[in-house]
């Protein structure tokens, strides 16, 4: 998903690269445009690209604070997130079972 491939911005105190579009986790309507919570890749002042989770306004001039990250920092957050889900399916179905027992 590379839709902002190469988009670079300055306001004259920031730099940044928007290197590839990754999803778009909610959308809201702001003062004057919609914005949406999204996860990219951007690079900071020509820095290294890193995975960006921050809420961005619809022309990606304006932007929220938000959580950058390295690769493997996103591959341990993923991790742990996925663990934690399944552990909960895990519970989930296992409450399933015991309300609703096999006959």
């Amino acid at each position: 998903m590379a839709k902002f491939s190469g988009m670079t911005f300055s306001d004259g105190t920031v730099e940044f690269t928007i290197h590839e579009h990754i999803a778009v986790l909610d959308r809201y309507e702001g003062k004057e445009v919609p914005w949406t919570r999204e996860i990219n890749i951007v690079s900071w002042n020509g820095g290294q690209p890193k995975i960006d989770i921050r809420d961005w306004s619809s022309d990606h001039r304006r932007m929220s604070r938000g959580i950058t990250m390295t690769e493997e920092q996103a591959m341990k957050m993923a991790a742990a997130l996925v663990e934690r889900y399944q552990e909960r399916a895990k519970q989930a179905k296992m409450k399933v079972q015991k309300d609703y027992p096999e006959r």
